[in-house]
């Protein structure tokens, strides 16, 4: 029985399976597959240190005998994901793993497509739509400026938003990691969600995200995406800072203290030893907001830096308050605006 075989740009009309091992598939995997692994992580080392040493029939016999007690359990697994029989299948590389699983399943009564070039082809292929004609509008301004809050806003009304720190699991400053119930991503997987994201997007309108730097906490922004960035005009929001103060109370003001502390110390050499050791009263006092008055000073410093560094001729920067509605015609303004 032939094994019908897909492009990746096929892969996102069915449910999806994973046969890589289960470290492979924490490392990075297309959003929403299921993990059927053929080898377990212990069981992969074994054929494949087998392989090396005595070759590909060696290796070959010593995966058959490990899979063998497995395949009544492969079938009953497939069935429980979801109440479909129809699955697209992939692999590292489109080779042997996914070809047996597809077979298999293909003889128990399932319609199986296996993706060409596996699990690296995908890769290949979000990494080359990062590089489409698509506008990319920035949302800016001061750390606390409520530009989050405003993105979900936006993305309520019908806008097209990509997400960076909510992709992320970070709010992008030393502080970014505090209060998120899940862990940062690898930046592999970071990479995929972001284009799981992007893919339902309708490239002749506007994509909106925040005017982020090269990195969310551990993970970094794919350069093709990055650099566009870059180059966006800047929608930037500038409301006053007893409202900015507000807003990192109400995103920060219920961490322990001493993740607060530690946070500080993250960028102790640019807050400098006195205002370091401020911060750090005021935190252990209770005086959460005493604390981001000085913490806010450095911020502000970087951000104005990074605006600076920026090639002015490719800049549109309107300030706005938080009016979802001036912004909204702003967008509208701005749509088609090339660099």
């Amino acid at each position: 029985m032939s094994v019908n075989i897909i492009e990746p740009i096929e892969l996102f009309t069915r449910p999806i399976l994973d046969v890589r091992s289960p470290s492979e598939f924490a490392q990075g995997h297309i959003p929403g597959a299921f993990n059927l692994p053929l080898f377990d992580d212990e069981e992969r080392a074994q054929v494949g240190t087998l392989y090396k040493k005595s070759g590909k029939d060696a290796a070959v016999l010593r995966g058959l005998e490990l899979v063998g007690p497995k395949l009544s359990s492969f079938i009953r697994q497939a069935r429980s994901f979801t109440g479909t029989h129809e699955f697209h299948i992939y692999c590292w590389r489109g080779g042997m793993r996914s070809e047996s699983l597809a077979w298999l399943l293909n003889t128990a009564g399932f319609k199986i497509s296996k993706l060409r070039g596996g699990y690296k082809s995908y890769r290949s292929f979000i990494r080359q739509a990062w590089s489409q004609d698509y506008q990319v509008i920035a949302l800016g301004g001061r750390t606390g400026s409520g530009k989050t809050k405003l993105l979900n806003e936006l993305t309520q009304r019908g806008h097209q938003v990509l997400d960076l720190e909510g992709i992320a699991h970070h709010k992008g400053s030393a502080f970014g990691h505090l209060n998120e119930e899940i862990m940062q991503p690898t930046n592999e997987q970071f990479e995929n969600d972001l284009f799981d994201a992007f893919k339902e997007f309708d490239l002749s309108r506007p994509i909106l995200v925040e005017n982020e730097s090269r990195t969310v906490g551990k993970v970094g922004i794919p350069t093709p995406l990055f650099q566009k960035i870059q180059a966006a005009p800047i929608l930037a929001i500038k409301v006053s800072q007893e409202e900015r103060i507000s807003n990192i109370l109400r995103d920060y003001g219920d961490a322990p203290k001493d993740a607060l502390i530690e946070a500080c110390h993250k960028i102790s050499k640019k807050l400098g030893g006195d205002r370091l050791k401020a911060s750090i009263q005021h935190i252990e006092n209770g005086e959460i907001a005493e604390a981001v008055k000085i913490i806010l000073d450095y911020y502000d410093q970087f951000y104005d830096y990074g605006l600076r560094k920026k090639n002015q001729q490719t800049m549109v920067i309107q300030k706005f308050s938080g009016n979802i509605r001036e912004i909204e015609e702003a967008i509208e303004k701005l749509k088609g605006y090339k660099p």
